[in-house]
């Protein structure tokens, strides 16, 4: 009797234990990968072109995700804007050596949409109108890059990834993989180099090695080429992963046409090579809410966009006529934006109706002539001397169509900002223009040419204004460019693939 109630006893039991909750699994929260970009401009404190932008940019799109904790460490120039200085935390300061210097370094904090910012202050460096052109460039960004060696200590933060962006940022790669390798808490840290544009690389003469930038005569391998310090191959030499701004860029830096002499360094370290294109902060760019526009207006809603033409038509003096296209160019007046392939042109182009605005600066040479040029066509041609990015975006606003005709262009973010504004873009096809803009013939979002041929770009503008006597197709195709997503959404997500696969 008693061994049968057992049994009984024990089928109940089990069958009890059927329906208590096994005990809740231990949560493991997993630490964010830390992420810092190293560079020597960022959007919104200082800017003089697309570096500023993409750092900016980026760091606030990885932020977004729940993987990265990003950080961007900047020097404290004089010109940051006041809006921001004024809420810099000021968190204290150490001395950097480097050779036979030991500088004072000032660290100060900002935080902002998810990622924390980090300015290294000093007044000797860096209390100076503008970011470049110094005749001791290459002491003020070694002593940047040192400083970001050693500030790593000061705030706790030893990053799993240290990405630093064109040469001004070079020697933090090239310090990590020397000097302080055999510092254990620097031996995790994994270094990608991106290359905005390798036309500017850090040449320096082979005898400053140790005396200026405080390498060991060890390391020069890493850094000489072609008979001089290379800071931007030395970058490449000592990261695990180079990154360029767009995938057709990353292909055409292997050429020598493109590479500046540093297609061989290239070419050798193509393994370690990715091609991302850059994308804008559609926030920023918003024809809907931008507040230097005439009015707004989105891609649903497109009156307003005609009314912003006629403003800038009155504004310059133009005649306000809604059916002739205004075609614009905001951009450097240097060869490189192919504007050689313009003066050859332009004039010809002209014999159609159209009006024609260009904004920049540059060289003195085009200068002058697109200034002659709108002296002699005046009530058809513009040209602003200047740079002014509250009437670069009125332009954007304006403009029908935008020409960005470059010989080479990494990336290019004009085009897409042209776009998003509605002003169909007309490129030719390099770099990251080929990657953005795709042939209205084929279904695509603008114009394009492929040959450096001022022959081949008169013929597309000459498509161009075709298409736009046909009201219909021309809204069609403004309406595609507009909504052509140039978010960094899905960019990002290539630089979190890239640093997650470094990290494995």
């Amino acid at each position: 009797m008693d061994n049968a109630s057992t049994s009984d006893f024990e089928v109940v039991t089990e069958r009890a234990q059927e329906y208590i909750p096994a005990p809740p699994a231990e949560v493991v929260v997993e630490a964010k990968k830390k992420v810092l970009f190293v560079a020597s401009e960022a959007a919104p404190f200082i800017s003089t072109g697309g570096l500023a932008e993409v750092v900016g940019s980026l760091s606030k799109s990885l932020a977004k995700s729940d993987v990265f904790d990003m950080r961007v460490i900047l020097p404290l120039y004089q010109d940051i804007r006041k809006e921001h200085r004024k809420d810099l935390r000021y968190l204290g300061n150490l001395y950097v050596p480097l050779s036979w210097r030991n500088q004072y370094c000032g660290v100060f904090e900002y935080r902002s949409e998810g990622v924390t910012f980090y300015f290294v202050d000093n007044e000797y460096y860096f209390k100076r109108p503008g970011c470049y052109g110094y005749y001791d460039d290459g002491e003020r960004f070694a002593f940047f890059s040192r400083a970001v060696m050693e500030i790593l200590g000061f705030i706790g933060f030893y990053p799993d990834i240290l990405h630093c962006h064109d040469w001004q940022a070079a020697l933090a790669a090239i310090y990590l993989k020397t000097v302080y390798c055999l510092r254990p808490e620097y031996q995790h840290i994994r270094a990608v180099f991106t290359i905005h544009n390798i036309e500017y690389q850090g040449k320096y003469s082979l005898d400053i090695l140790e005396d200026l930038f405080g390498l060991p005569h060890r390391c020069l391998s890493l850094v000489e080429y072609d008979n001089c310090i290379n800071l931007m191959k030395g970058a490449i030499e000592c990261s695990e992963a180079v990154t360029t701004v767009s995938p057709s860029y990353a292909e055409e830096i292997k050429q020598p046409y493109f590479a500046h002499g540093l297609d061989p360094i290239i070419r050798r370290n193509a393994f370690k090579l990715t091609g991302i294109l850059n994308g804008i902060d559609p926030e920023f760019y918003d024809p809907a809410s931008d507040v230097s526009l005439f009015a707004n207006y989105d891609a649903k809603h497109m009156k307003n966009k005609a009314v912003c033409k006629a403003e800038l038509q009155k504004m310059f003096a133009l005649p306000q006529k809604p059916d002739t296209p205004v075609v614009a160019m905001v951009s450097r007046l240097v060869a490189g934006k192919g504007l050689d392939l313009v003066k050859d042109v332009i004039e010809q182009a002209l014999r159609e109706d159209m009006q024609f605005i260009i904004l920049g600066t540059g060289e003195s040479a085009y200068e002058n002539f697109f200034s002659d040029l709108a002296n002699r066509y005046q009530g058809k041609v513009v040209a602003v001397i200047s740079f002014n990015s509250d009437l670069a975006r009125k332009i954007y606003s304006g403009a029908d169509l935008f020409l960005m005709p470059s010989r080479s262009e990494p990336c290019g973010l004009a085009q897409m900002i042209a776009s998003r504004y509605g002003a169909v873009a007309l490129v030719r096809e390099t770099g990251g223009l080929k990657d953005s803009i795709t042939p209205y013939g084929a279904g695509g979002n603008g114009f394009t040419f492929r040959d450096y041929n001022a022959g081949d770009l008169l013929y597309v503008i000459g498509e161009a204004l075709g298409t736009y006597r046909n009201k219909d197709a021309w809204q069609s195709l403004v309406k595609k460019a507009m909504k052509t997503d140039f978010s960094w959404s899905a960019s990002s997500k290539y630089y979190e693939e890239l640093y997650l696969r470094l990290l494995k």
